[in-house]
C-alpha cells in the first residue's frame, strides 16, 4: 500500500480548494496555508492554477472566475447567474416538489438538500426558511417506499428497449408476475407509473403499472422493436388519460354548467367546445379508459354525460 500525505499533495489541495469555492465559501489564503502546512505563495499558485483552468474551460468571457473580497479577506468563486437557481426559481420548483408528495421523507430531504446546494449562496438562508415549515409537516404517501433508484432503472430499460420482468401487487393485494416491453415512465396524481406493452400480447394497447407496487425487477435477455406507426407518444397519451386508467381510446360528449370552463379545458387537453350558451357548454373530448368517467362523476350536478 502506498502512503500519501494528502496535506502535502498539490492535487489534493487543488481539489479541496475548488470544492469549497463551488460550495460558495470565501477562503482566506493564510488559513489555507496553515491548514496544509505550506507557504501562502503555494496557496497563491494553487489559486492561480484554478483561475487558469476555469478561464480556459468555462469563463472565456470574463477576466477571472475567482475573485478577491477585500472586506472578507478571502477568495470566492464567481458563478454566472445562469449556473445558479435564482431564489424565485428555487422556491417555485421546491413548492411543486413538496406538493407532489411523490417521494418519501428520506428521499425528499435528499432532493431538497441537494437542490438548496445549487441556489446562489446569498439566497440559501432565505430559501431554507421558505420551505422549512412545509418540509417539517410533510406527510409521505402510505407506501413509504424509495422510488428514485427504480425510476432510473426503468428509464434505462426503456432507452435500451429491453424486455423486463417483475412482480406486481395490485390494489387488492394480489401479486402477479409480468413480462413487459417498457415504453415510458410518467407521473400523475401523487404516483409514478410505468407504461408498457405486455410481452405475450394478451392485452391490446398499453398497460399501466404503479411503480411503487413493482418488486423483483429483472432485465430479460431479449430486446424489442417498435414500428414508427406504433411508437408510444407520452405527450399524446397524457392528453387523453385520467387517473392513469388505460383502455381503448374513446370520445365522450358532455354538458358542463359549472363556473369555470377554463378548469375543464385545463383538465382535459383534448376537449373541444362544440356549443356554448348562457349557463352551459357542450364539450367533446378524447380519453383512454374509464378514468374520464370517474372524473366527470366527481363534478356532480355540473356535468351531464351525453354520449360515450
Amino acid at each position: 500500500m502506498i502512503n500519501i500525505n494528502f496535506k502535502e499533495n498539490k492535487g489534493f489541495r487543488l481539489l479541496h480548494i475548488y470544492e469549497r469555492l463551488v460550495k460558495g465559501e470565501c477562503l482566506n489564503k493564510e488559513n489555507l496555508a496553515s491548514s496544509f502546512n505550506v507557504t501562502t505563495k503555494s496557496i497563491q499558485r494553487d489559486i492561480d492554477d484554478l483561475r487558469t483552468y476555469l478561464a480556459e474551460s468555462y469563463c472565456n468571457d470574463v477576466e477571472s472566475c475567482i475573485k478577491y473580497n477585500k472586506q472578507k479577506g478571502g477568495y470566492y468563486l464567481v458563478k454566472f447567474e445562469r449556473d445558479w437557481f435564482t431564489k424565485d426559481e428555487a422556491l417555485a420548483i421546491s413548492k411543486i416538489l413538496l406538493e407532489s408528495r411523490a417521494f418519501n421523507k428520506k428521499e425528499l430531504k435528499i432532493l431538497l438538500d441537494k437542490f438548496a446546494g445549487q441556489v446562489a449562496p446569498a439566497d440559501k438562508n432565505n430559501f431554507s426558511k421558505f420551505i422549512r415549515n412545509e418540509e417539517h409537516h410533510y406527510i409521505q404517501l402510505q407506501h413509504g417506499k424509495n422510488i428514485i433508484k427504480i425510476l432510473w432503472e426503468l428509464s434505462e430499460y426503456i432507452a435500451k428497449m429491453k424486455k423486463i420482468m417483475f412482480d406486481y401487487e395490485r390494489k387488492d393485494g394480489v401479486k402477479k408476475n409480468h413480462q413487459v416491453k417498457p415504453v415510458a415512465v410518467m407521473f400523475s396524481e401523487f404516483y409514478f407509473y410505468l407504461i408498457a406493452f405486455m410481452v405475450d400480447e394478451t392485452k391490446k394497447g398499453v398497460t399501466v403499472f404503479r411503480v411503487d407496487r413493482i418488486s423483483n425487477l429483472i432485465e430479460l435477455k431479449d430486446s424489442f422493436k417498435m414500428e414508427t406507426k406504433n411508437r408510444f407518444e407520452e405527450g399524446e397519451f397524457r392528453k387523453r388519460v385520467q387517473f392513469m386508467y388505460s383502455g381503448e381510446l374513446q370520445k365522450v360528449k358532455f354538458k358542463y354548467s359549472g363556473p369555470s370552463l377554463e378548469a375543464i379545458l385545463d383538465r382535459l387537453p383534448t376537449a373541444e367546445i362544440k356549443e356554448s350558451k348562457a349557463g352551459y357548454s357542450i364539450i367533446e373530448a378524447e380519453a383512454y379508459g374509464s378514468g374520464i368517467f370517474m372524473w366527470l362523476k366527481s363534478q356532480g350536478d355540473m356535468v351531464e354525460l351525453l354520449e360515450r
